[in-house]
């Protein structure tokens, strides 16, 4: 493995994060008239792209990853990941970065390859950590190792709960679930949180970071790809945990993962931090571990994962062979089995494809068609039923997987609808067909079909970014905590004349009545802080509005009466109170609105005193009848009759069927009954009422008032004029004042009517014949006039020239029994009877 004193120098610059080793590279790299760097990820392979074009030009610089790959025809630099480097090319200058991942189980065979075999015409560059150092003594004894020092101070800063970690922290988590758990609870607590994970698309990626760069958050919450040199400015690092999932089992990170991962905390010459979010348990650091990270001490490496980077091709036997043949000398350790010679293994076991693979032509499409990655995360079974069809195409016919099959699975994939796990899902497939699209050989036209997969990714990226952005970023939170912190006492709150109320011009809500209402896009999680920021703030409006509604004129104040709703007190459209039972029907209790509990109890007092004085005022005005009836009830000079007579037609609204007070009304004196006709109480043949309570207006404040009472919903009411419905029709109740005949419903105005009519026209007990006018004019039906006849006490008579005619039989009233003699009751009647 060493080299003549001949070949050009190979450099191996080691050190901790933040020390300036891939600029360095890239600066050694533009120095050569040709280079290539290997990176360990796509992200940090399009980040380098990015800069190296705006100092190369967009036609001389190349960008080779496995879903993504741009090669001018005059490229002379190329930026890639480690695993899609193109070994064959003559480049003047080689990077190969964190080499020290050759000891990574899953890709740390591609890494070693590299080491080993990739070599620039000119100068070849190792970067990595000091981990890295016996290793290259071992495998690349020629190599000129440097050492360089981070630029900044890395500190443990402690244990710090969410809720206090500084600005400009990246919080870094180990799974998918909790990385948008804790961007959750930044969004509750801070504002919100940019996200960035491996996964990502590039697009992604780097729209996420933008807005942290730019400042729109405060945070971000990241897997550990920050680990691998993604720039981004991070003052502090907090670990939600210190356990990974590394593909086989549970375990927790070393330390010299920790300390890749903190040293992006920090960058140039300003100083960084590092903590946890606990301070006790299995994610906390010990004394030990931070020590190692501050002091960047961390175990040397004692080897490296090896697997032949140039396999034998002659059969499929030999190819799994060479894969698994175990290396020479004490640095090398076969490497794991990973997915792509797992899905070899599984394929090889397949007779159809043993039987298309018979040269080493097949047998390197065969083992290409294995390295597809597994975006999806499918697992090795699922994934190699995807390769084998894949596979099965590239073996037959002109060896062309089907453009239909192509396009059918990217249109499938391209749509934006659905969450951020369904949006990320979806980039993974896309990258998968990116993937094959980006192999020369595996399309009939590879260009069109990498620039539509690029184009899908795109979409999906762009909406995966808005997506992330709605779930995680609240912008409004974001900027007013930015201005005053995390204490909402500071806000300085506005309110408009429409009730919006604003902060710096930024609607938060609005003020209705005396309810904060959170504007309508603010998620559950941020209400509580906004409605916390609002109420210390809106004391000193609500009060004005409480002292004009204490005072409020008679014109903005009303009484809700549409049948189907609850009865309640409006001002100024706005409910402020309910109506409940009270006393009586005519005098209900004003029960305020919860929402005016941010008032003192003695304005509350005194918004009450005003709303009852309004209900008083409005039932003299509308319903003279019921508070006169209501003052008799309560008269201790009246007879007992009267006040029985009074109370029952309070109870009832003002309309009461005769005979169910038949006893009272037959008590009742002369005096009395001119009191009740003083008062306007009708007492007809049928019913005792007062006609001015069947007008629409005075019947729907007589339902609401009955509402109240009952602690129901408004009763609907008949048409405003009705005076005779079909029978059934909504509102032609009793209670509402109709009378239910034959097939119609009467008003009980107009049975009254009839009813007078028939005993003016009638002479003693002789046949007559009413006039049939009354009735016409009214619309009741014959068949309901021989019913109500017969209810008022007459019988038919023989007709005189087709006249129906009637006589007088005097009404049969039903008998009432007296109460019993051995009760207490008994008493009480004598006392009764004898008063009167």
């Amino acid at each position: 493995m060493s080299r003549a004193d001949h070949a050009p120098p190979i450099t191996a610059v080691l050190g901790p994060t933040n020390t300036g080793k891939t600029h360095l590279a890239v600066e050694r790299m533009c120095g050569h008239s040709s280079g290539m760097i290997g990176f360990p990820l796509r992200l940090l392979a399009r980040e380098v792209y990015d800069r190296v074009v705006k100092l190369k030009g967009v036609n001389r610089v190349a960008l080779i990853t496995g879903e993504e790959k741009i090669v001018p025809k005059d490229a002379r630099w190329f930026l890639c990941t480690a695993e899609s480097m193109p070994l064959d090319r003559d480049l003047a200058f080689v990077g190969i970065d964190e080499a020290q991942l050759g000891a990574d189980a899953e890709r740390g065979h591609v890494f070693t390859d590299r080491l080993l075999r990739a070599r620039g015409r000119e100068e070849t560059m190792i970067l990595g950590s000091e981990a890295l150092r016996p290793m290259l003594k071992a495998l690349a004894p020629e190599a000129d190792i440097q050492n360089r020092p981070r630029f900044s101070t890395l500190s443990y800063a402690g244990a710090k709960k969410i809720s206090r970690l500084p600005k400009r922290s990246a919080i870094v988590a180990f799974s998918a679930e909790e990385v948008y758990a804790v961007a959750e609870m930044l969004r509750r607590l801070r504002g919100g949180a940019a996200v960035v994970m491996g996964a990502l698309s590039p697009r992604t990626r780097n729209a996420q970071v933008a807005m942290f760069q730019a400042g729109e958050v405060d945070y971000l919450v990241a897997t550990d790809a920050i680990g691998m040199g993604l720039n981004m400015d991070v003052a502090h690092v907090a670990f939600a945990s210190l356990n990974k999932f590394d593909g086989h089992r549970q375990r927790r990170l070393t330390v010299a993962e920790m300390a890749q991962i903190a040293g992006r905390a920090g960058r140039h010459q300003r100083d960084g931090s590092f903590g946890a979010l606990v301070e006790e348990g299995p994610g906390a650091f010990t004394p030990e571990e931070v020590l190692a990270i501050e002091e960047h001490r961390f175990p040397r490496l004692d080897f490296l994962y090896w697997r032949d980077g140039e396999p034998d091709m002659s059969s499929i036997d030999d190819l799994v062979a060479s894969l698994e043949a175990r290396p020479d000398g004490r640095v090398l350790r076969a490497a794991p089995e990973a997915t792509d010679l797992a899905v070899l293994k599984r394929l090889a076991g397949e007779d159809w494809v043993r039987d298309r693979v018979r040269s080493p032509a097949m047998v390197a499409r065969l083992w290409a068609a294995c390295g597809l990655p597994d975006f999806r995360k499918l697992g090795v079974d699922p994934h190699t039923r995807f390769v084998g069809r894949v596979f099965g195409h590239l073996s037959e016919g002109t060896g062309h997987i089907p453009h239909q099959w192509f396009a059918d699975e990217i249109a499938r994939l391209d749509t934006i609808a659905g969450d951020v796990e369904t949006l990320a899902g979806r980039i993974a497939g896309a990258r998968s067909w990116a993937y094959i699209a980006n192999r020369p050989d595996w399309l009939a036209d590879p260009a069109h079909w990498a620039g539509r997969a690029s184009e899908v990714e795109e979409r999906l990226s762009d909406a995966l970014h808005l997506s992330l952005t709605q779930r995680f970023v609240d912008k409004r939170t974001t900027m007013l905590l930015r201005q005053i912190g995390a204490d909402t006492r500071a806000l300085p709150v506005v309110i408009g004349e429409q009730g919006e109320v604003m902060v710096e011009d930024h609607p938060i809500g609005r003020l209705e009545g005396f309810r904060f209402i959170v504007a309508p896009d603010a998620r559950h999680g941020d209400k509580r802080l906004l409605l916390a920021a609002a109420e210390r703030r809106l004391g000193d409006e609500r009060m004005r509005r409480g002292v004009a509604l204490a005072g409020a004129e008679d014109a903005t104040l009303a009484l809700t009466t549409e049948g189907g709703t609850k009865p309640l007190l409006i001002w100024d459209g706005l409910p402020v109170a309910a109506l409940v039972a009270g006393p009586s029907l005519i005098r209900p209790r004003v029960k305020l609105d919860a929402a005016l509990d941010c008032l003192d109890a003695a304005m509350r007092a005194k918004i009450a005193a005003r709303l009852d004085r309004w209900i008083t005022d409005q039932a003299k005005q509308r319903l003279p009848a019921l508070v006169a009836l209501d003052a008799a009830a309560r008269d201790a000079s009246a007879s007992p009759a009267l006040r029985a007579v009074a109370a029952a037609l309070v109870d009832r609204g003002g309309l009461a069927v005769r005979i169910d007070l038949q006893v009272a009304v037959d008590g009742l004196d002369p005096p009395a009954r001119k009191r009740l006709r003083a008062i306007g109480i009708t007492i007809g043949a049928l019913d005792l009422f007062d006609p001015r309570l069947l007008k629409p207006a005075a019947a729907r404040w007589r339902r609401a008032l009955l509402a109240a009472r009952n602690g129901t919903a408004i009763a609907e009411g008949p048409p405003d004029g009705a005076t005779v419905l079909a029978r059934g029709t909504p509102g032609a109740t009793l209670e509402s004042g109709f009378r239910q005949i034959a097939t119609q419903a009467v008003r009980i105005d107009l049975v009254e009517r009839i009813a007078r009519s028939a005993h003016d026209a009638r002479a003693g007990r002789r046949p007559f014949t009413p006039d049939p006018a009354l009735a016409t004019s009214i619309g009741v039906a014959p068949a309901t006039l021989e019913r109500l006849m017969a209810g008022l006490g007459f019988r038919a008579a023989p007709p005189d020239d087709d006249r129906p005619r009637w006589i007088w039989r005097g009404q049969t009233r039903a008998k009432v029994a007296p109460p019993p003699r051995d009760n207490a009751f008994s008493a009480l009647a004598d006392l009764a009877m004898f008063r009167s």
